[in-house]
């Protein structure tokens, strides 16, 4: 038992996506700066992710080679949204978020704009000059009544945009491809093929936006395009079919089929993720009781692997007694909402969608329960043991998702397995989660089937940006299945017979 830990360290590396920085030299900055590459001379396509979850609100800016398909990372401005301003008097609360901060339009607008301008000037970018999208979502769904409120929120998030002066038709598609800016033209499709809706050739949930059915669909299209991309990095075709878990506090993904050239969104995840390792933080008194949260820990500390090898069954057993609080499941018909995300499983069975989900309690409601998990270890065995015992934790919701999924015939030996978020990613998670992934049995070589990324969200946020305008990359396909072809031309059959 105690060689386990040592055979995941030193056994074959986890492929982990991480995509080196890059600096631009803007095109209003005065000559002889000190920045690798001049933004008004190459074919670099930069975007914003503007996104606002129930822990972090983040805005990443990102540059995608339009030759190659690669996107580079600029900057990071991550805020924790409990630091959203309190309302004010005479203004709507119209949520709030997983651990009860209220939220207005006006509060979210503020927090988004101060974001996107301070990510912008920490690398002497300007919105006039050098973005070229911005792309918004929002993680936040606790305390909506139906998956439908959640556009209320996409206006509060363009609201700030909008006020950070980011012009309108720099988060909707491009009518043609002359409205596209001359410097990356050439690289646009435009005049070939239209976006029809269909994001890293994936098509959300047949009928629909993929909203009617979980409200927080956008950010699983978001994430598993963000992994397509991420994958190039790591060399893993992550193409169709395949499998994208977010483990960001809240849970999110979505299951593909190998149609082509679109796939069809057969599986949606949702419920609670990081909020289980973040509950079980808070019992351990060294965060704040409510609003604490893994982050908080981990900037200090770090699971070591002497830890795992002397306290594996331990570790084991505090993970076991967490899933003894924890259900996965296929959503049940009746439900409004599951693990504080609106959800519809009537509108999911219509549209040929299996809805699974992971919650803790109904609606939560057990969530403190929890806390008596990360006390009781905390005190025993202290902090390191506790940080494995959340990536083993973690590493379990992932098994039973994934065999959730195998049970209902959604993944097989063909399928690609995406992680992103931080409770799929961070310590020794992508370790345990490959392991537990070969437990299933459906492939000779887990590994080379499996990817983990970080920032899988603002990753698709530039991918939908070039799928809007139609900034395709034939040479380095992103769509299509695993191992074919470029799907451009059966695209243009497809669309020409509509």
């Amino acid at each position: 038992m105690q060689l386990k830990p040592l055979l995941r360290k030193f056994g074959p590396k986890p492929h982990i996506a991480e995509s080196p920085y890059l600096s631009l030299v803007s095109q209003t900055s005065s000559p002889g700066m000190n920045f690798k590459v001049d933004i008004a001379k190459t074919n670099y396509y930069v975007v914003a992710s503007v996104e606002m979850g129930n822990t972090t609100t983040k805005c990443i800016l990102t540059a995608t080679n339009l030759e190659t398909g690669k996107t580079y990372l600029l900057n990071k401005t991550v805020k924790m949204s409990r630091d959203v301003r309190d309302p004010k008097p005479g203004e709507d609360v119209f949520g709030k978020t997983l651990d009860g901060r209220k939220l207005t339009r006006n509060s979210v607008g503020e927090m988004v704009q101060n974001n996107l301008l301070e990510s912008l000037k920490a690398v002497n970018l300007s919105v006039e000059n050098d973005l070229n999208f911005v792309v918004r979502s929002t993680g936040v769904v606790a305390g909506f009544d139906s998956p439908d409120d959640v556009g209320e929120f996409i206006l509060a998030l363009a609201d700030g945009c909008i006020q950070a002066k980011v012009p309108p038709k720099n988060m909707c598609p491009a009518m043609n491809k002359d409205n596209i800016l001359a410097r990356i033209r050439p690289y646009s499709f435009l005049d070939k093929v239209y976006f029809d809706g269909a994001v890293a050739s994936t098509l959300p949930p047949v009928g629909s936006s993929g909203v009617e059915i979980v409200a927080n669909e956008m950010e699983g299209e978001l994430a598993t395009a963000g992994i397509k991309e991420a994958a190039k990095w790591a060399d893993v075709d992550f193409r169709n079919p395949c499998c994208s878990i977010d483990f960001g506090t809240t849970l999110k993904g979505r299951v593909t089929n190998d149609d082509v050239p679109y796939s069809k969104t057969v599986g949606s995840f949702c419920g609670l993720a990081g909020a289980i390792p973040d509950a079980i933080v808070r019992g351990s008194g060294i965060v704040d009781k409510k609003y604490g949260n893994v982050l908080d820990v981990t900037e200090k500390y770090k699971p070591g692997v002497i830890t795992e090898v002397l306290k594996d069954k331990v570790i084991e057993d505090y993970a076991k007694m967490a899933h003894e609080l924890v259900q996965i499941e296929v959503v049940p018909e009746g439900r409004k909402w599951y693990g504080s995300v609106p959800v519809n499983p009537k509108a999911a069975k219509t549209n040929g969608v299996v809805l699974i989900g992971c919650e803790v309690g109904e609606n939560g409601k057990d969530l403190p329960r929890l806390n008596a998990v990360g006390e009781e270890v905390y005190k025993k065995h202290g902090i390191q043991t506790m940080l494995a015992t959340l990536d083993m934790t973690s590493a379990m919701i992932a098994y039973r998702l994934l065999k959730t999924a195998l049970d209902n015939q959604l993944i097989s030996g063909k399928t690609a397995i995406g992680i992103t978020g931080r409770a799929g990613i961070t310590g020794n998670k992508p370790y345990l989660i490959v392991e537990k992934i070969g437990s299933l049995g459906i492939y000779d070589n887990p590994n080379d089937n499996v990817v983990f990324c970080d920032d899988g969200l603002a990753r698709g946020a530039a991918v939908m940006a070039r799928c809007m305008n139609s900034f395709g990359t034939p040479k380095h396909p992103m769509g299509g299945r695993r191992g074919g072809k470029c799907i451009l031309a059966d695209r243009m059959k497809l669309q020409n017979k509509k």
